[in-house]
């Protein structure tokens, strides 16, 4: 397991870990309006709507469903709970989805709990979708993630670490920019108003 104390920094899993975080976020950034990113971003978007879902449960609304369009947007819809936990709860649990996917990736036996329990997530989404696309999704990422599973333990492919990682770093950045891009718009909404008050004072 690595030794995260700072004085002893950096062993080869260490380098090995840093070396991955920062080429998986080149190759996100370099690919990210491409078509090869597009299953990684909708499980993205995915854990985003699961993110409403789980506040909304933890303050004691109703989950009526969730959808994962192809064209990367999401939609839960909830009854009940408290509007102002739900509403953030969609970067913020992205942010900490992506934490704890990186956390999880440092060690196999984290990273197989990570898998299962992500596998879990999907299967309960599975009975709440309400579009083929977020069904396919959910049906594609549970196969997905079996044969990798599989092949940890059958074969000398070990990548289960790091496709949890790359999860997990794909996750932090869809957050982050979310974030950004919500703010740029809303900054940009709120010139249009400060513009738009004079004429209308106006007549």
């Amino acid at each position: 397991m690595p030794n995260w104390e700072l004085r002893n920094c950096c062993d080869h899993d260490q380098k090995v870990f840093i070396a991955c975080v920062a080429a998986f976020t080149v190759v996100i950034l370099v690919l990210w309006r491409t078509f090869l990113l597009t299953p990684f971003k909708l499980i993205t978007v995915f854990l985003h709507e699961a993110s409403h879902a789980i506040a909304c449960w933890l303050t004691c609304g109703k989950v009526e469903g969730i959808q994962v369009h192809a064209n990367e947007g999401g939609v839960t819809q909830t009854r009940g709970g408290i509007y102002w936990v739900i509403l953030p709860a969609g970067y913020l649990g992205s942010s900490f989805w992506g934490m704890a996917l990186i956390l999880a990736s440092t060690n196999l036996l984290t990273a197989k709990i990570a898998a299962g329990g992500f596998i879990a997530a999907l299967i309960v989404v599975l009975f709440l979708a309400k579009n083929w696309t977020l069904r396919g999704l959910c049906i594609g990422f549970i196969v997905f993630i079996a044969v990798i599973w599989l092949l940890q333990e059958k074969t000398t492919v070990h990548v289960l670490r790091y496709v949890i990682l790359f999860i997990g770093v794909m996750n932090s950045l869809f957050s982050v920019y979310g974030i950004l891009s919500s703010t740029f718009y809303m900054v940009y909404f709120l010139r249009i108003i400060k513009h738009l008050i004079p004429l209308i004072s106006h007549y």
